[in-house]
């Protein structure tokens, strides 16, 4: 009996990468979805959110979560026509994100007090641990698997730098897009 060949050429993933950033007039988000190689295949921008006192007050500690994951996070993937695999975030509390979607999220950062239910997972694409929601523990396999579809080369960290560059350079031009 033989035994199937490993595909030379494994299917073609779409990765997203959900930045959320902080300026003085609020939270605004950046994102990319890139092949498997990292080459942009999408990319949209938020302008700033900015919470009001009643926001503030009702939502609590929560409130990050539902500005990043919610307002943010969900928005950008919704209206982006191209559906990733897998969605990348460097702020932890878009982890929230994979409980409204049913695409597994990651975050490549963990802050102190953020978010303490997570699981970390090392993979050779991370030079640091990536971190999945500990209710979404059941994700790892296919993270595991979908990762492994993504080129050597690519860092998942490294899009996130080609995201801040082009919200700046967005912002500059008085490029808004508003999606949140």
């Amino acid at each position: 009996m033989t035994t199937p060949a490993a595909s030379p050429n494994p299917a073609p993933v779409a990765i997203g990468f959900l930045a959320v950033m902080q300026d003085p007039s609020g939270w605004l988000g950046g994102y990319l979805v890139t092949n498997g190689w990292g080459r942009p295949l999408e990319f949209r921008l938020t302008s700033s959110v900015q919470p009001n006192r009643v926001q503030t007050a009702l939502y609590g500690a929560t409130l990050l979560e539902y500005l990043h994951a919610d307002v943010i996070g969900k928005t950008l993937v919704e209206k982006t026509g191209t559906k990733p695999d897998l969605i990348v975030t460097d702020s932890p509390p878009a982890l929230g994100l994979r409980a409204r979607i049913e695409i597994p999220v990651i975050s490549l950062a963990l802050q102190t007090g953020t978010l303490a239910e997570t699981v970390s997972l090392t993979h050779p694409r991370s030079a640091a641990p990536v971190y999945l929601p500990l209710r979404f523990e059941a994700d790892r396999p296919a993270i595991a698997r979908l990762l492994d579809r993504v080129d050597p080369a690519v860092d998942l960290a490294e899009p996130f730098a080609r995201i801040r560059e082009a919200v700046g350079e967005a912002r500059k031009m008085g490029v808004t897009n508003r999606a949140a």
